[in-house]
């Protein structure tokens, strides 16, 4: 099977899929809500005792199954002589991915747009109601919005369908350095022309008042989100990696990566929202009315928030494509299809629940979903609140408790016995317990 040049390509590839939408201000955003130093110590502590033993888990599923979550997870459990219905985690995994790509597409739809408004000077000396009648009048128009929803899932169809070296392989080589690139460029021109002592102050000032075990759960929820645990993204990733790589090294090696990514971030976006007086709001407030007006009232504003943008959408590509890549390879090895019709059924899907969405979105079209005030909202709740953390549990149980540890031992050779002991440990007696607090947080949320 055809898989990663080397293992810096695969490092590449799942780094690309951890920065994704949300890391670029859901992170900063929940830091400076919740305690700000105390939250991004309680996330850092999360994501490598929970989050990033779990991704192992993945990856070493991959790498010994060889295959897509489903496959991968049937040749483990035939191997240690379990029931084939661990598989149903692998299916889950692929629902999870496509339906967080249903909404996932239009968000990155919206960010297309933006870099196209910025570029062409739209937000210019605009004031912030007008930024704001701006993405309700985006929101009121769904043929704009499916028209640049598909204009971003034709970008990351193409990209799966060319396949592990020429598509994934390739686009990472090129993604990354980009995504980095822009990213110095924009905290440069924040620190330069925003309120660097406010965004300290928000991001890392020790706020002992904000900071609560809800805040603990909150962290925890995020490392899980952000590294893209859950999703088959590892299992996927993991089928085509080169033989006697360091697994555990280089999924610790993403995660350091994931959280500097995301701290660059918060300095790129904040000193800048705070230097034109606007309110940090969470969400589509944030990145399409605040920023917009941020940028639009500096000089060379144009440029910088047009290279803004295209950041949100090179990073939304990297974890899209992460998401795609699980249902189109077990569409392949359980339907027997070619990769060209796994990826044309897979968008199809995604496209379809894409425009539900968008119409769920419109004022005169859209309604309420379960309590919630449209698909959107629903589908982020029930991805981030349910499935994730079930997949991430039935792969803690699965492979801290059932699966053969010498199985796992042979996939992890290159780590140390003490490293091979911690992460069972954690794997067996830390994550599962995690988890189910977070279920059991969102079950009881008022």
């Amino acid at each position: 099977m055809t898989g990663w040049r080397s293992r810096t390509t695969f490092v590449l590839a799942l780094s690309a899929s951890a920065v994704g939408l949300g890391n670029l201000w859901r992170f900063s955003y929940l830091a400076g809500e919740h305690g700000g130093a105390p939250f991004v110590i309680a996330y850092v502590v999360c994501l490598f005792l929970v989050a990033v033993p779990l991704m192992v888990a993945e990856v070493a599923i991959g790498s010994h199954g060889r295959g897509g979550p489903v496959a991968a997870l049937r040749w483990a459990s035939d191997r240690s002589l379990l029931s084939r219905g661990w598989m149903v985690a692998g299916w889950l995994a692929c629902l999870t991915g496509v339906l967080i790509m249903a909404y996932y597409i239009v968000v990155a739809g919206w960010s297309l747009a933006y870099a196209r408004y910025m570029q062409s000077g739209a937000f210019a000396a605009a004031s912030a109601a007008l930024v704001g009648e701006n993405f309700s009048e985006l929101l009121a128009q769904p043929l704009r919005q499916i028209y640049w929803q598909s204009l971003f899932l034709l970008l990351a169809a193409t990209v799966v369908l060319f396949g592990v070296r020429r598509g994934l392989g390739l686009m990472v080589w090129l993604a990354v350095p980009c995504l980095i690139t822009i990213l110095a460029g924009l905290v440069k021109f924040s620190l330069d022309n925003g309120d660097l002592e406010a965004a300290r102050e928000f991001l890392f000032g020790v706020k002992w008042i904000d900071f609560s075990p809800q805040a603990v759960l909150v962290a925890l929820g995020h490392a899980l989100f952000t590294l893209g645990v859950g999703v088959g993204t590892g299992i996927s990733y993991g089928a085509y990696t080169p033989q006697r790589i360091p697994i555990g090294r280089s999924v610790l090696a993403v995660a350091v990566f994931d959280t500097m990514i995301a701290l660059l971030a918060g300095l790129a976006i904040f000193p800048l929202v705070f230097a034109n007086n606007m309110e940090p709001a969470m969400g589509p407030g944030l990145l399409f009315v605040s920023v917009p007006y941020a940028f639009g009232n500096l000089g060379q504003g144009e440029l910088f928030g047009a290279l803004f943008f295209l950041l949100v959408v090179i990073a939304a590509l990297g974890s899209a494509v992460a998401m795609m890549e699980p249902a189109v390879r077990t569409q392949m090895q359980q339907a027997r299809l070619r990769r060209i019709t796994a990826v044309l059924v897979v968008s199809a899907v995604i496209w379809l629940s894409g425009a539900a969405v968008v119409l769920s979105l419109s004022p005169t079209v859209g309604g309420v979903w379960f309590g919630n005030s449209n698909m959107l909202t629903f589908l982020d709740a029930f991805t981030a609140d349910f499935l994730l953390p079930l997949v991430s549990l039935l792969t803690a149980v699965l492979v801290g408790w059932r699966l053969r540890p010498e199985i796992l031992r042979v996939e992890l050779r290159r780590e140390s016995d003490v490293f091979f002991s911690l992460w069972r440990q954690l794997l067996r007696y830390i994550a599962p317990p995690a988890i189910v607090l977070i279920m059991l947080a969102a079950l009881f949320r008022p």
